[in-house]
C-alpha cells in the first residue's frame, strides 16, 4: 500500500467498526482501559461494578479528548479484562475511537489450556494454533463470554517473559506474526530481555517490519543497549510507551524527549510512537495512574523544548500511528 493509498483509502478496526484512518486524530498507541489480572474476577476482595468502571473510564477518556486526543489503543489482549461491550459504550459516549487487541502473553499469564498440559512435560501450543485463534478475532470478531463474536480486533498484541523469551513466548510471537500476515492488522510486541532478538522472531515469519511496533523501548535496559535506534533501523516502530513513568526501570520524561530528538536526528522520525501505558481501571494489580492526556499536556512541551516543530509532533502523534494501524 502506498502512502497515498493509506491516507485516502485505509481503514482501522475499532470497537464500533472500521473507520477511515484519517479520522483517528491523535493516537495513544499502548494503553489499558480495564485491566484485570486473570482470575481476579473470582476473588472475594475484588469488586467489578460495571457502572462505576464505566464512569471512571468515561471521565478519563473525556479528559483525553478535551486535550486533543482522538484514539486510544487498548493493547491488553484477550484475557486481561477486555470488555468489548463496555468499550463500545465508552466510545459512543465519549467520541474517542477505541482500538481493541487480540493476543496473549507472556507465558506466565497464560492459562493451562494454552500450555496443553495433557502432555508430559507441558508443551506450548504450536504457533499455527495461536495464529488461528488471533486471526479469527480479527476476521470474525472478538470473543465475548456467552456471545459468539463481537467487533473486530485492530491489532495483535503479545509479550515475552522479562527473563527472556520462552518456547511458549516464541510460539505466541510467531502466531501473532502469522495472524497479522493473513488479516492485515499490525503486531505489537513487548520484548523480554532482548528487543532486537525478539523482533527478529516476528520478522522471521516474513512480516514486514513496518507492520510491527516494539513496546517498552523507554526501559533503561533498552536505552542502554541502543535498542530504540536498532529497532528503528530494522524498519519497525519504536514505542516509548511509559511516558509519565519515572522509576528505576524506565528513563525520565526529559530523557525520553531527548531520545525522541535523537531518533529524529538519525532519520527515524517516521518510526516513533508514544503513550503512557496508563491504566484506566485496574483489578488485582496496582494501576498506573498517569492520565491518558499526559503525553499531550506534559510531554509535548518537552518535545518542543528539544527543538521539535509542530510538523514533527503531528507526525509522531497522528501520522505514524495512523500508518501502523491501517489494515493492509
Amino acid at each position: 500500500m502506498t502512502g497515498a493509498q493509506t491516507a485516502e483509502n485505509a481503514t482501522v478496526n475499532t470497537v464500533l467498526g472500521p473507520v477511515p484512518a484519517q479520522e483517528l486524530g491523535v493516537v495513544s498507541i499502548h494503553e489499558a482501559l480495564l485491566s484485570v489480572v486473570p482470575g481476579a474476577e473470582y476473588a472475594f476482595d475484588i469488586t467489578l461494578d460495571r457502572a462505576e468502571i464505566f464512569a471512571t473510564l468515561a471521565e478519563k477518556l473525556q479528559d483525553f479528548r478535551r486535550h486533543g486526543g482522538g484514539t486510544i489503543v487498548d493493547s491488553t489482549g484477550m484475557f486481561h479484562g477486555r470488555d468489548v461491550r463496555l468499550y463500545e459504550a465508552l466510545s459512543r459516549t465519549t467520541g474517542v475511537h477505541i482500538v481493541a487487541s487480540t493476543g496473549q502473553g507472556p507465558e506466565e499469564m497464560l492459562g493451562g489450556y494454552f500450555l496443553t498440559p495433557q502432555t508430559d512435560p507441558p508443551t506450548p501450543w504450536p504457533a499455527e494454533k495461536f495464529a488461528d485463534l488471533f486471526a479469527k478475532e480479527v476476521t470474525e470478531g472478538m470473543v465475548v463470554p456467552r456471545v459468539e463474536r463481537r467487533g473486530a480486533a485492530g491489532l495483535v498484541a503479545t509479550a515475552a517473559s522479562l527473563a527472556g523469551m520462552t518456547a511458549t513466548d516464541e510460539s505466541l510471537f510467531r502466531g501473532a506474526a502469522r495472524a497479522a500476515l493473513t488479516t492485515g492488522v499490525p503486531v505489537s510486541i513487548r520484548y523480554g530481555n532482548d528487543a532486537v532478538r525478539d523482533l527478529r522472531v516476528v520478522l522471521d515469519e516474513k512480516l514486514p517490519a513496518g507492520r510491527v511496533v516494539v513496546g517498552g523501548l523507554d526501559r533503561r535496559d533498552a536505552v542502554a543497549a541502543g535498542a530504540p535506534i536498532k529497532v528503528a533501523a530494522l524498519g519497525a516502530y519504536v514505542a516509548l510507551d511509559h511516558v509519565g513513568t519515572e522509576d528505576d526501570a524506565h528513563v525520565t520524561d526529559a530523557e525520553r524527549a531527548a531520545l525522541v530528538a535523537e531518533l529524529i536526528e538519525a532519520g527515524h522520525g517516521g518510526r516513533i510512537l508514544l503513550s503512557s501505558n496508563a491504566t484506566g481501571v485496574a483489578k488485582g494489580h496496582p494501576a498506573n495512574e498517569v492520565r491518558y492526556s499526559h503525553v499531550l499536556t506534559a510531554f509535548v512541551p518537552l518535545l518542543k523544548a528539544q527543538g521539535l516543530g509542530d510538523e514533527d509532533v503531528q507526525r509522531i502523534l497522528v501520522g505514524n500511528p495512523r500508518d501502523l494501524l491501517s489494515t493492509r
